[in-house]
């Protein structure tokens, strides 16, 4: 099971990967029509579509890595069985909070497809189309949270330690 985890969220990862290249190109796109007097409508659109997608899309794996922003604070100066149920109860807010952003985000690409909701932009795309990068994110971070949830109920989660959390790069 792992490994399927594992996978859906480098998956995921490598599927925001590919949106930022679309972001670069659609960038590139629009700066080489101007230079060369010939328009492509949509651009600032797509990438903006793509931006999104690669944002949502990067957020579990974002979290597997420990690279989320983390104030550890009070959990610094907890040990044993107060920090652990800070984690569990600061995880129980994640898994809540993302299971409510999963529902809404899936909710919004099925209602804006049953209703043919189009982008009011020159590029008119069908907003489901687009809103699925988000929705797929944000489900994949809800399984991550739950996934981090379950190792950290098992004693079995890596945390970020004091040194890791002032690493700067």
């Amino acid at each position: 099971m792992r490994r399927y985890l594992d996978a859906l969220y480098d998956g995921a990862a490598w599927l925001a990967a590919l949106a930022m290249i679309g972001v670069l190109a659609m960038v590139l796109l629009s700066i080489v029509s101007r230079q060369f007097g010939f328009h492509v409508p949509g651009t600032d659109a797509y990438a903006g579509y793509a931006m999104a997608a690669a944002g949502f899309l990067a957020l579990a794996h974002t979290l597997k890595r420990n690279e989320h922003i983390r104030v550890t604070l009070l959990v610094s100066h907890l040990q044993g069985g107060a920090k652990r149920a800070l984690e569990l109860w600061a995880l129980t807010a994640g898994v809540l909070l993302a299971a409510l952003f999963a529902f809404y985000a899936v909710r919004l690409a099925w209602v804006s497809r049953q209703l043919n909701d189009i982008s009011t932009s020159s590029d008119a795309t069908p907003l489901w189309i687009p809103q699925l990068a988000m929705a797929l994110g944000t489900v994949i971070l809800l399984v991550a949270l739950v996934d981090e949830w379950l190792l950290e109920w098992r004693g079995l989660r890596s945390t970020v330690g004091s040194q890791e959390a002032l690493r700067n790069e």
